[in-house]
């Protein structure tokens, strides 16, 4: 997700609070928010996929290769 994407985002934010928007202008915004989220989910899996634990014999274990790495986009 591009900060211009973010940025147009608020813009149509403060738009939609201060006037409203369009039927063009809030299909936009629907679009945008649904890739933002999209975009912070792939982000967050990413981190948790690669999370080490260290166990109480001091192996290391690769929680996202035990539990993650899935590629759903929900």
């Amino acid at each position: 997700m591009t900060q211009e994407k973010i940025d147009r985002i608020n813009e149509l934010y403060r738009k939609s609070k201060a006037e409203g928007l369009t039927e063009a202008e809030m299909s936009e915004q629907a679009l945008l928010r649904k890739e933002f989220v999209a975009s912070v989910k792939a982000n967050l899996r990413s981190q948790l996929n690669n999370i080490d634990m260290v166990n109480e014999d001091g192996s290391v274990e690769n929680l996202g290769e035990k539990y993650g790495k899935q590629t759903r986009t929900s």
